[in-house]
């Protein structure tokens, strides 16, 4: 489970907008903003390399943060934040206020365990239908990563949510259908060598 935090200082910003987004880029910080919990939201600037190593360092968008905004202190959960299209630096971070009893959404990564137990072993292709897995849990408790055990598939099985073990306290936001996490399915090579005898076999039949 995520129980690593960290914190992270901010200041509060008055003026809002395109010209004093771009001068605090300049500045070396990033526009953000603090909502949620039923309080109005709050403009704040922050640290372009402190984001960015947080980012990086994987787990942004699923650990509770601290903020202390001039002194005040908030537990927050990354929401969202955008990205230069072009060179691709940071330019504004979504944070939610979170307390101990918030209930959040967020995208859970799956982590996949013995392959070498499963067909794949054998030539067949893991092939991930969802690399995360969006779900409800509490802002406390986030999972680092949803186990997939893959021990004993065969070329051709599929694993659906009904089959992993979530740890606890995840209500998965879908609840409608049983939805597939991953296939093993047959090598390309061997799908290829399918298709190249089909053919084969079709010009021989075409010569006699």
């Amino acid at each position: 489970m995520s129980k690593e935090t960290y914190e992270l200082k901010a200041e509060a910003r008055e003026r809002v907008g395109k010209g004093s987004s771009r001068e605090l880029r300049r500045n070396g910080l990033i526009p953000a903003v603090i909502y949620g919990d039923k309080q109005a939201p709050i403009s704040i600037a922050i640290s372009t390399n402190e984001v960015t190593k947080r980012v990086q360092a994987g787990g942004f968008m699923t650990t509770v943060a601290t903020l202390d905004v001039d002194g005040k202190k908030y537990k927050v959960l990354p929401k969202d934040y955008q990205r230069d299209p072009v060179r691709d630096f940071m330019v504004h971070v979504d944070f939610l206020r979170v307390s101990g009893n918030s209930q959040v959404t967020v995208e859970i990564p799956v982590h996949f365990i013995n392959e070498e137990k499963s067909d794949i072993k054998k030539g067949g292709v893991l092939n991930i239908v969802r690399h995360t897995v969006e779900a409800h849990v509490p802002a406390n408790d986030i999972p680092d990563a949803i186990t997939v055990d893959l021990d004993g598939l065969k070329v051709g099985d599929s694993v659906h949510i009904s089959q992993v073990t979530l740890p606890k306290n995840v209500v998965p936001v879908i609840t409608d259908r049983d939805f597939t996490i991953a296939t093993i399915v047959p090598p390309v090579v061997a799908i290829v060598d399918e298709a190249e005898e089909t053919v084969a076999t079709e010009e021989d039949d075409k010569s006699e």
